[in-house]
């Protein structure tokens, strides 16, 4: 979804296929917890709406929210989009395939997920001593 002068737009991802959000059972009981919470009883059909029930808007979200969040929790500023990059950086860290991550992702080729992302994987770039054994 993004935000234009006119109003709200729901946009199709670049490669029109929609994308598989995983969560964790532990954020799957945080979403569900927040949905029994949320004021009034009055349920939207979104996660986190306004408070009249509409979208978020991307400048309170940043605001109002992330930011502050951020810097509550002793954190970095960041972009927004920084935590796609960072769910990318951890899933390789822990050794997930590559071309898992680039489905997630939803890049079209493994290649681009490659190019952003491989100097996290381990083991590559550290070729210190790897001729030794030879």
């Amino acid at each position: 979804m993004s935000e234009t002068r006119v109003g709200r737009i729901e946009e199709k991802t670049k490669n029109g296929k929609g994308r598989p959000i995983e969560l964790s059972e532990r954020a799957l009981e945080a979403l569900r917890s927040h949905r029994r919470q949320q004021v009034g009883g009055k349920h939207s059909e979104y996660i986190f709406p306004s408070t009249t029930g509409t979208p978020t808007n991307s400048g309170n979200l940043m605001y109002r929210s992330f930011k502050p969040t951020l810097e509550c929790a002793g954190l970095p500023q960041i972009r927004f989009h920084d935590l796609r990059h960072t769910c990318a950086t951890i899933r390789f860290v822990k050794g997930q395939h590559p071309k898992r991550v680039q489905e997630l992702l939803g890049h079209a080729s493994i290649a681009m997920t490659m190019d952003i992302h491989s100097h996290v994987i381990p083991g590559m770039g550290d070729d210190n001593g790897i001729m030794d054994d030879l």
